[in-house]
């Protein structure tokens, strides 16, 4: 009989299946569960190492203006060097460092100063400590008890806000972004308008109607979809040559509407347009609501809309004043805590320091805006409003041809052109778009303070060199 093998009702010490191995088997489980399943020792050392990497590659790499913003790869060729599979077995420390340094090194630096591709840019150090903060606590921000200290946080950095927009009072909680502020804003609208839709469903309603500017946020358009009400039943409101919602359209639409037999519950004003950074008139606005009883905004509806009052977290007999429990305010129910990355901002700038980093922005957008107008070749699309500065950039090929049939298609064909090859070359990031019957300009925003008037310069130098051969 071969060495460790059975037969019959033979039994061999140790041999799985039988009683003694069975208690062998339990006794060192029991053995494993008196010890710690990770090793600390070992965990934080490879987290002082990958913090060092984060501080030298991505924080003082990532925003030094002698780098590169990207180092552009095609997909099969990023996947291939980033090797993104998961495996079996776990990788050592040493190599987990080279993949940190790798996905450093291959993804786009928004904190770099020629970075001008989204609304938001540029990497402030006390912000990413509050949200290393953030990550190292782990919590959730549903009720008192499991985050006490941010509860209280986000209700004081909630009356700030509101007190810079002139509010003396209101309710409001951090969502993840934009698109779900509009979601949330949408759905309480209808709840305040029939709060038995709650609980019978959008089959007891009659048809909803929505309004938003053309200029208005696509979010607007998804959270319609959403929430049931059906993009069909958004209409999009007329705006002037600055992308301003006009407020005689509005009231036409609406009265539309009604004539329709549709239920008009909400409108959706903006300030700061996506593209052209326009401001809806909102005192206007704000007037034909009140005439057709339309929500544009109202207090203190956040829990009565979304709450489900939850026994096994919100119970009612806490020991603490469950009014601090704020998690039935938000559809979701783990939040993570979103106001301690603002709170430490602020906290270390004051709010006269965040308001000149915003004068700043604004002060560079001029600057920019002047530098344009002087040069041959850049035409803008529009004066800007606020810091999105529109812009299409002339190659002299197309010079003096504004006559011509194919000039604007030919146009139009510039600002993609340049995007790849700045991408390809590494040196700055800027968006483009079309708009309406306008063909493809840039769009460039400026938010980070780190941006001085040589970024801005290098900007158009930069645009100049791509794009002169074209």
């Amino acid at each position: 009989m071969a060495e460790g093998t059975a037969c019959g009702g033979d039994s061999h010490p140790g041999v799985p299946g039988t009683a003694e191995g069975t208690a062998r088997g339990a006794a060192a489980e029991g053995d494993a569960l008196a010890r710690p399943g990770v090793d600390a020792a070992a965990g934080e050392e490879f987290l002082r190492a990958a913090v060092e990497v984060l501080l030298e590659d991505a924080v003082r790499g990532g925003t030094d203006v002698t780098r590169k913003v990207c180092e552009w790869k095609e997909p099969a060729e990023l996947r291939a060097l980033l090797d993104l599979e998961l495996r079996e077995q776990g990788e050592p420390g040493g190599r987990l460092l080279r993949r940190c340094r790798d996905l450093v090194r291959y993804s786009v630096k928004t904190g770099h100063p020629r970075f001008f591709n989204q609304l938001f840019s540029g990497l402030d150090h006390h912000a990413l400590a509050g949200r290393l903060l953030t990550e190292a606590l782990n919590t959730s921000q549903y009720t008192y008890e499991i985050a006490p200290v941010f509860v209280l946080m986000e209700d004081v950095v909630l009356a700030k806000l509101r007190e810079l927009v002139g509010w003396s009072g209101g309710d409001g909680i951090f969502a993840p972004g934009g698109s779900m502020s509009n979601m949330y804003a949408m759905n309480v609208a209808r709840f305040h308008r029939f709060p038995h839709g709650r609980r019978s469903g959008n089959w007891a309603l009659p048809r909803l109607v929505l309004f938003a500017s053309r200029e208005s946020h696509y979010s607007v358009l998804k959270g319609a979809a959403f929430l049931g009400i059906g993009t069909d039943n958004v209409r999009l409101v007329g705006t002037d040559d600055r992308g301003k919602m006009i407020p005689e359209e509005l009231e036409k639409e609406i009265e539309r509407a009604k004539a329709e037999g549709a239920q008009p519950f909400f409108v959706c004003a903006t300030c700061g347009t996506t593209v052209l950074g326009a401001f809806d008139p909102v005192g206007a606005i704000a007037d034909v609501c009140q005439r057709h009883g339309l929500w544009l905004h109202v207090d203190g509806l956040l829990q009565r809309c979304h709450g489900a009052g939850a026994t096994y977290l919100f119970q009612t007999d806490k020991f603490y004043d469950v009014a601090y429990d704020t998690g039935d305010k938000s559809p979701q129910c783990g939040r993570r805590v979103d106001c301690l990355k603002l709170w430490l901002l602020w906290k270390a700038a004051g709010t006269r320091g965040l308001a000149r980093r915003v004068e700043r922005a604004f002060a560079c957008t001029r600057y920019l805006a002047e530098q344009v107008r002087r040069r041959d070749g850049f035409q803008l699309v529009s004066e800007p409003e606020f810091i999105n500065l529109c812009f299409w950039f002339v190659p002299p090929s197309l010079r003096g041809q504004e006559g011509a049939p194919d000039y604007w298609p030919r146009l139009g064909k510039v600002a993609p052109a340049i995007k790849e090859r700045m991408m390809k070359k590494g040196s700055m990031m800027v968006s483009y778009q079309p708009h309406g019957a306008r063909v493809n300009f840039f769009r460039q925003i400026v938010t980070s303070p780190a941006v001085t008037t040589a970024d801005l310069d290098f900007f158009l130098d930069e645009i100049e060199r791509l794009g002169r051969d074209l």
